[in-house]
């Protein structure tokens, strides 16, 4: 079955469409799903069909819940190209003033949010959902793609990104942001990128940015220590079974490693939680570098993110408890 067009029908003819695709089978696999504790009716219903649709491969999943994004609480400019490549483009979610009551004196602290996908798939247009949660809480939010494997291997998606957070920080004033609130933000293979470019000063420097310009990153379900690599469709991004040195976000820690917010699922069968998150603040934390470490129950590596997004929210507080951290984090003297 085909996904559905990119319209934003109501609430009760989306939970309809998403309903028929799941009994047609268009959605089907393993789900976690726990009935969040302010949702009830109608509104727990449309919740429970996403949460049933958030699966890997599953088209609707995402762009579900952009259905249900609302369209008052940023001004979107889509589509910008930040390099010559067609897949160096990225959107910026500015917030409006009258949505959100964290309003800063300097303007917005600034988030530069990568997708996940392994490396190989993923669209910035699905994360429609965490620009806008992030805008609703005073957050000038910078969405970025990048180029993916087979086009290229690691390092190059790196330097995309750097690019990428580069174009963001010179434009970040055209918006109402406050450049130098730098947090770089990051889902699954997206926060092992946002890793990379905060704690490893390489790929930052070859964009022309100072790595002190970060003053925070948050990784959400991350992979950080990942060798030797098990799946043979991302073994060749990493150049199995030769990996490059200083490939992995867990080498790169030092005392100079700007704040961390890092949020893992209690239960996540894709990123082992300990080997990844809590390794990595441990390091952080043995470095003397300020970490907070957030792990919830309730959650799976996919519906972690899910919970940014309307009607989701109820999994749990990540959004709460980033946007918090964002804002908490001070610009440089």
């Amino acid at each position: 079955m085909a996904c559905q067009p990119d319209v934003e029908p109501d609430a009760s003819e989306q939970l309809i469409r998403l309903e028929k695709s799941i009994s047609e089978g268009a959605v089907c696999g393993p789900f976690f799903w726990r009935r969040p504790a302010t949702q009830s009716g109608r509104g727990a219903a449309v919740a429970a069909t996403i949460v049933m649709a958030l699966m890997l491969g599953a088209c609707s999943s995402l762009r579900a819940i952009n259905w249900l994004v609302p369209g008052d609480s940023y001004e979107l400019d889509a589509d910008i190209e930040y390099g010559p490549d067609p897949r160096q483009k990225l959107d910026v979610y500015r917030p409006r003033l009258a949505a959100t009551a964290q309003v800063d004196a300097n303007g917005f602290p600034l988030v530069v949010f990568f997708h996940g996908g392994n490396w190989t798939t993923g669209e910035r247009a699905d994360y429609k959902f965490i620009g806008e949660a992030l805008a609703s809480r005073g957050i000038l939010t910078v969405v970025a793609s990048f180029r993916k494997y087979p086009a290229v291997r690691y390092p190059d998606f790196l330097a995309d990104c750097a690019l990428a957070t580069a174009w963001a920080v010179r434009e970040a004033s055209r918006y109402g942001g406050d450049s130098r609130r730098l947090v770089l933000m990051g889902h699954s293979s997206g926060a092992y990128n946002a890793a990379m470019l905060a704690l490893d000063h390489r790929w930052l420097s070859s964009a022309g940015l100072a790595p002190s310009s970060v003053t925070g990153w948050v990784g959400l379900a991350g992979p950080y220590d990942f060798f030797p690599m098990r799946d043979p469709k991302t073994q060749p991004v990493f150049h199995h079974p030769d990996y490059p040195p200083g490939a992995l976000p867990v080498d790169h820690v030092s005392t100079s490693s700007p704040q961390t917010f890092l949020a893992a699922a209690a239960k996540d069968d894709l990123v082992d939680p300990v080997r990844n998150s809590r390794q990595l603040a441990d390091k952080l934390r043995a470095a003397g570098v300020p970490v907070t470490l957030r792990v919830y129950d309730g959650v799976n590596h996919y519906t972690l993110i899910g919970a940014f997004g309307r009607p989701l929210r109820g999994l749990a507080p990540v959004l709460e408890d980033v946007a918090t951290f964002v804002h908490a984090a001070p610009a440089p003297r």
